[in-house]
């Protein structure tokens, strides 16, 4: 309940403390002259009282607008993910566009100051920047689903990016300069006032930092977060449009905080994301695969799992199916598996094997706590489930807790093309090791293109911890494909690919033993290119899947 008038409560403390102030002192010509006495000494103007209780509040208007900015372009690579996903190129552009923005801002800014600096001006700009920033909400949702289907995706994230957001940073990079032309009353303090205004946007572009990533998202969401710096930018307009005819603010004040107040409930106003984490916007819906309902899960953009209510033993997807063929082949071995996941999702291939393998211990690391909440409320994932979840990253779980000894640790953390490097690199790698029993298989899946530079490294690095390593595409035709997904299989001993020819995931295709690589394959394919290893200090991971992000059409 408290998250609900917490806005409502700011905007009003906002406001009253604003109603308090002093005006803006009127501008005169000799506010910018320098004296000279009879005896050619200089005489530094007085400055007046009513500046000195005054300068506080340029302040807190370069303090705002800086913290606005900065809420903007956190919350715009969350907002054009469930377009066009979360990847380097993604926040490049946003970063890019927000930066390109304020620069033109600033320019068109010191323009207009130098012509007409007034403060009515400034309040016409918060009021059009509050405007700019309310068309985010509508212009991401016209444009985001429907970009062209033949661009490239690079191009349609900077086209997204600069459509939606290339605006609002430029009017709110125009309040800047207009600020420091009218609080500069005198040259002698020159340097100390524009070294506050600056000082002040710093700090204000910091706490809108903090205040976005730690607490913002998590509560409201990036839709309802747009919708209260419009609020926000648009009294602050008013009130410095009106001056000391404050009884004018009453009726539009009255207007903004009666259509926040019915807006601020809308279904549109959360977006089109089911539920919002600071890591993912999760969808679900349902549809039907081979004639059979189930529920789709969609992270971003990316669909990452299907799940079947009626039938936890139900794979769709080709890795899944593989690695239903390795759990099996492990079985054969020991009756009792234990096996760990490092990324949840929708929980299918723990659900899988806690009905399948019902003897088993199964615990899965999932950073997302709101995907596990997702898959207990939506995905059939029962309250009292064998399956043991910890919501946090998976090296530093794998770091910080007492190490055990899995049969199994099955690896689905890579999103789309948002590859945490940091659980490719050798020293993630060897602390894998650390908790795989001596037999125990780590299997991951993973993407990438006909160039194969980041198989390659990947291959290599598991090589350099691994004395066997083998690789499956999921599919025959992967050579032409723009984009196909591996098993890769780590491990300290052999596999036995004739056994696993005779298991397979269900549908009565061995598809792991069918598409396994030999090793002269293998081979032939780290030939094909340079190879590195991945290492905690050099892992370039999204430049090595760059051809592939460049070069795709995303789905629709």
């Amino acid at each position: 309940m408290l998250r609900q008038f917490t806005p409502a409560l700011w905007l009003a403390f906002l406001f009253c403390r604003l109603m308090n102030t002093h005006e803006l002192p009127p501008q005169s010509a000799t506010d910018h002259t320098v004296d000279i006495s009879s005896d050619g000494q200089r005489v530094e103007p007085a400055v007046s009282q009513a500046m000195h209780t005054w300068l506080w509040r340029p302040n807190l208007i370069v303090f705002l607008s800086s913290a606005c900015i900065m809420i903007i372009e956190l919350v715009a690579g969350r907002m054009i993910a469930p377009y066009v996903g979360v990847s380097l190129y993604t926040w490049t552009s946003v970063i890019g566009v927000v930066l390109a923005g304020i620069s033109a801002g600033n320019f068109l800014g010191g323009e207009i100051a130098d012509r007409k600096a007034s403060v009515p001006l400034l309040g016409g700009i918060f009021i059009l920047a509050g405007l700019a920033s309310l068309s985010i909400l509508l212009t991401i949702n016209l444009l985001g689903g429907h970009l062209p289907g033949a661009w490239p995706i690079v191009l349609e994230i900077l086209v997204l990016t600069s459509a939606v957001f290339f605006v609002p940073s430029a009017i709110l990079g125009a309040i800047s300069p207009i600020v420091v032309k009218l609080a500069v009353r005198d040259l002698a303090e020159t340097g100390s006032t524009v070294g506050r205004i600056y000082a002040s946007s710093a700090v204000g572009s910091i706490a809108g930092t903090f205040a976005t990533g730690f607490v913002l998202i998590a509560w409201f969401g990036t839709h309802r977060i747009v919708w209260g710096v419009s609020v926000i930018l648009l009294m602050l307009g008013l009130l410095l449009t009106v001056g000391n005819h404050r009884r004018l603010l009453i009726v539009p004040a009255a207007l903004i905080a009666a259509g926040s107040a019915i807006l601020w409930h809308q279904p549109w106003a959360w977006g089109p994301c089911l539920r919002e984490t600071n890591y993912f916007c999760i969808k679900v819906y349902e549809e039907e695969r081979d004639g059979k309902p189930v529920r789709v899960l969609v992270l971003d953009r990316l669909v990452h799992s299907y799940t079947s209510l009626d039938d936890p033993t139900r794979l769709v997807y080709g890795y899944e199916k593989m690695y239903a063929e390795l759990t099996a082949y492990k079985a054969r071995q020991r009756e009792n598996l234990k096996a760990l996941f490092i990324g949840g999702g929708g929980y299918t291939f723990p659900k899988y094997m806690e009905a399948v393998y019902p003897k088993s211990q199964l615990d899965v690391i999932e950073i997302d706590p709101g995907v596990t909440r997702v898959a207990y409320d939506l995905l059939g994932l029962d309250p009292n489930t064998r399956i043991v979840t910890y919501n946090e990253d998976a090296r530093l779980f794998l770091k910080n807790s007492p190490t055990e000894q899995y049969d199994l640790i099955l690896g689905d953390a890579f999103n789309d093309y948002s590859v945490p490097y940091h659980l490719t690199t050798k020293g993630f790698n060897d602390l894998v090791k650390a908790w795989l029993a001596h037999d125990g298989l780590y299997a991951v899946n993973m993407i990438d293109g006909p160039s194969g530079e980041f198989l390659r490294a990947y291959i290599y690095t598991l090589r350099q911890t691994f004395d066997y390593v083998y690789v499956a595409p999921t599919f025959a035709g992967w050579r032409a494909s723009p984009r196909s997904t591996f098993v890769l299989v780590a491990t300290d001993a052999p596999v036995n690919l004739a056994a696993l020819a005779d298991i397979d995931g269900g549908d009565g295709d061995p598809l792991f033993a069918r598409q396994a690589l030999t090793e002269p394959e293998i081979d032939e394919l780290l030939s094909e290119g340079r190879v590195v290893t991945l290492t905690d200090q050099y892992a370039p991971v999204d430049q090595m899947l760059a051809s592939v992000f460049r070069d795709e059409v995303p789905p629709r």
